[in-house]
């Protein structure tokens, strides 16, 4: 398996962090970021890791030479998304299909643990998404009313149904969207062709084509191949998105 790490943001909630260093070079627990990801990467034998920066990329990139195979630029990363920043990677997506490679799909200001990895490495469909289902836990740490800032998750026979839309109720979420998603290597040619094939007009989820959120994509993919799995991860991961991500103090 191949990872892919997307990590062209900013991070304006974590300014002054920030100001010098792109999101994923924040120090938590005397460590970067970054840094996490790639130890637990590189500990289970990845074969090659691919990285998209934007926000001081230069900064970034000699920060983790030699720990990257692949460097790719987002330059407009102020005015796009993830997705925009995932397709900044089309030449390595398509090295996976030659040589017959799955890619995982890391953002890059979330660390996790081996055993999350290792069951994210397991999966053989076609797209598998990494849910967490302890998810409130750490909500009810992060935010005073965890509905404010979570995403609906329903699941049927096995598949996602819906992603990404705004909960009214927490019946309504199955487990939460961790920024981690694995593509078969049989199914990335549609997977790409596919983006290529959608409305650059149309709104999605409010947002312009540009800046289309993962989620709203990967809805895209549901709605139209039915294929989208959940991966059930129990906890053993954290996203670091505020200064107050960075004073819970959780293992």
């Amino acid at each position: 398996m191949r990872v892919l790490i997307l990590a062209a943001g900013m991070g304006k909630r974590l300014m002054p962090l920030t100001r010098d260093v792109p999101k994923c070079m924040v120090m938590y627990k005397n460590k970067a970021l970054i840094d996490y990801l790639l130890e637990v990467f590189q500990s289970l034998g990845v074969d090659k890791i691919a990285l998209v920066g934007g926000y001081k990329f230069e900064v970034l990139q000699e920060f983790t030479q030699g720990r990257i195979d692949c460097f790719y630029e987002n330059k407009n990363f102020d005015s796009t998304n993830m997705v925009s920043t995932l397709f900044c990677a089309k030449e390595f997506l398509e090295q996976c299909i030659r040589d017959s490679q799955d890619v995982l799909i890391s953002y890059a200001d979330i660390i996790f643990t081996k055993k999350v990895l290792f069951k994210m490495m397991e999966y053989k469909g076609d797209v598998g998404v990494g849910i967490n289902t302890k998810w409130r836990l750490l909500w009810e740490k992060r935010f005073a009313n965890p509905l404010d800032d979570a995403e609906t998750l329903k699941i049927m026979q096995g598949k996602i149904k819906e992603i990404g839309k705004k909960p009214k109720s927490y019946e309504e979420i199955e487990g939460q969207y961790m920024g981690l998603f694995k593509i078969s290597h049989q199914f990335l040619p549609v997977f790409m062709e596919f983006y290529t094939m959608l409305d650059s007009q149309k709104i999605y989820d409010g947002k312009d084509f540009a800046n289309m959120y993962m989620t709203s994509f990967l809805q895209q993919i549901i709605d139209r191949f039915d294929n989208v799995e959940p991966i059930f991860i129990d906890g053993g991961w954290r996203e670091i998105d505020s200064i107050e991500d960075l004073n819970i103090d959780e293992e």
